[in-house]
């Protein structure tokens, strides 16, 4: 470590905050309490405090903040989806994520990239057709491009693939773009603190209390909190969670795995999904590339990576770039992803009264930190869902009217 940087760290004139304060006890009542400090359980927070006034929040989580998904994911922000319902709600999400460092006041690192999700057949590219117009009447930056358009812009990617799967064209969504996750919960975190939300790590919470369909309170490890406005933001862990208030959901949790390299040159600049190799690649500002693939095809409440993952990964990516058969892996990691039967996530009110879900999203979660904030803490606020996630309500398994957005989620990325 430099010295100059050494004084700068051990200078009582100069020491830097604590990102959020640590708070010695529970207190037995809050207006709401939210279980997961992850992104979206933060975000809700902060915009619960910012645009509600609604401050006597608790954020709990059984952990620490951004440990769950939320710092197990790639990082990826997009909004070339498939249903009309997505592609607006993802629209908004990449909005408020190009402006969040000026909201937050931190530098979350968002770097606009360029985002290709390749075909390597006619019917996938049939479907990326298909997306791209649903796209363009939404006013989404998405459209179609030839191969010799791709090596244009990506110059290094093999457009033959080996001879194994010659790529047939792609979507382009200029304005995919990756973030520094850590900074995004972090800062969120920091801000809702401010403005008097208390967040409690090592904070499990083990019943809920619920009378006459109503919330009334929270069991944690640290004593019991009267409250009638519980939200869960929780991924993976949400069937946990629902079987405490009695609330049958479609949802089912299966692996998701990722893996980094060693740092490398700057040389890829874009954001690369392929739709039928079921892998997706990007190079960090510290020159890893972060690479994960598809689900694994089993549920299993587990954040253990693999060594079959990660050989079924080398093996697809060396097809589309030969060059980085030399390149170490230097880690790899698991998170648990909430499944849902139509890949849509369940958001909103519920049947309990006071119990709201954040839910049900799969590998593109993090995608949706920022809209998932504004939007639940406008329901959580007034008892009623957002018109951004009416759609995603509980009560369309019921109901059969499925959001489905497979054809734009199910690679992962």
């Amino acid at each position: 470590m430099p010295l100059r940087l050494l004084k700068f760290a051990l200078s009582r004139q100069y020491r830097e905050p604590r990102m959020f304060r640590a708070h010695d006890r529970l207190r037995d009542r809050y207006d709401a309490v939210i279980i997961g400090a992850g992104g979206h359980g933060l975000a809700a927070a902060y915009y619960l405090a910012r645009d509600y006034g609604m401050t006597d929040v608790a954020v709990l989580d059984k952990g620490y903040i951004g440990g769950g998904n939320t710092g197990r994911n790639t990082a990826i922000v997009r909004s070339n989806y498939l249903t009309v319902e997505g592609v607006r709600f993802y629209d908004e999400s990449v909005r408020l994520f190009s402006r969040l460092s000026q909201d937050l006041d931190l530098n979350i690192f968002y770097s606009e990239r360029g985002h290709f999700t390749l075909a390597h057949t006619e019917s996938t590219l049939r479907t990326m057709r298909w997306r791209a117009e649903v796209n363009k009447h939404l006013g989404v930056n998405s459209f179609v491009i030839a191969p010799r358009e791709i090596k244009r812009i990506c110059p290094s990617i093999d457009l033959d693939c080996g001879g194994h799967m010659p790529i047939t064209g792609a979507l382009y969504h200029p304005p995919g773009a990756i973030v520094r996750h850590d900074a995004v919960a972090w800062g969120y975190g920091r801000e809702a603190d401010r403005r008097g939300v208390e967040i409690h790590q090592q904070t499990a919470v083990t019943a809920i209390d619920v009378k006459n369909d109503q919330v009334v309170g929270v069991e944690t490890s640290r004593g019991y909190i009267r409250t009638s406005r519980v939200l869960s933001a929780v991924a993976g862990y949400t069937p946990r969670i629902t079987k405490m208030v009695g609330l049958r959901t479609p949802i089912t949790v299966q692996p998701l795995q990722a893996c980094v390299t060693e740092p490398l040159k700057p040389w890829l600049d874009s954001i690369i999904v392929s739709a039928n190799l079921h892998l997706y690649v990007s190079q960090s500002s510290r020159g890893e590339l972060v690479m994960g693939a598809s689900l694994d095809p089993y549920e299993l409440h587990s954040e253990r990576s693999t060594l079959d993952f990660v050989e079924g990964l080398a093996d697809h990516l060396l097809q589309l770039f030969p060059f980085l058969s030399d390149v170490k892996v230097n880690r790899q990691w698991a998170g648990m992803s909430d499944m849902t039967p139509d890949f849509s996530p369940i958001m909103g009110t519920t049947p309990i009264r006071g119990f709201y879900l954040d839910a049900g999203w799969g590998t593109w979660g993090f995608k949706a930190t920022p809209v998932c904030g504004t939007t639940m803490a406008y329901t959580v606020a007034n008892d009623c869902n957002h018109e951004l996630i009416a759609a995603f309500n509980l009560s369309r398994f019921e109901e059969y009217e499925l959001v489905g957005e497979k054809g734009a989620a199910s690679v992962g990325h």
